[in-house]
């Protein structure tokens, strides 16, 4: 079954916790042994598995600002000043997670979820989860 959420952003910079929305799903499935598979359409945009902890996301907004800092000459730039946002999504995010299903439940850590990141924001995003039974 292939699924779609949408995502509101309102920054330029943004984590937003899908984790809710993917278990949601899988419960809505009824698939009890399987994979979801989380896509990300938009090349602006990332998804990693992290703790949804203050802190650290303010962290890993910090990092990734001081290595890949915005306006700084790049050549994407002379097309939307947005070559910083594609930077950041190729080499520090990826496109997709995969995550185990069991018993109807994702299999994450206990301080485990599924982070979006919205890095040309503020935006509407579509995420696309695929729930197979394996």
């Amino acid at each position: 079954m292939l699924h779609e959420i949408n995502i509101k952003t309102s920054r330029e910079f943004e984590i937003v916790d899908i984790t809710g929305d993917i278990q949601h799903l899988v419960w809505k499935s009824g698939i009890k042994e399987g994979i979801a598979v989380v896509f990300t359409r938009h090349t602006t945009t990332g998804l990693f598995i992290n703790e949804n902890e203050s802190g650290l996301l303010q962290d890993i907004k910090e990092r990734m600002g001081e290595l890949i800092p915005k306006g700084v000459g790049y050549n994407h730039d002379r097309i939307d000043s947005n070559a910083h946002s594609h930077l950041r999504a190729t080499l520090l995010l990826n496109p997709e997670v995969v995550i185990p299903i069991e018993e109807g439940e994702l299999i994450l850590g206990t301080w485990q979820r599924v982070l979006f990141a919205e890095l040309d924001g503020p935006r509407t995003r579509k995420v696309l989860i695929k729930i197979c039974k394996c």
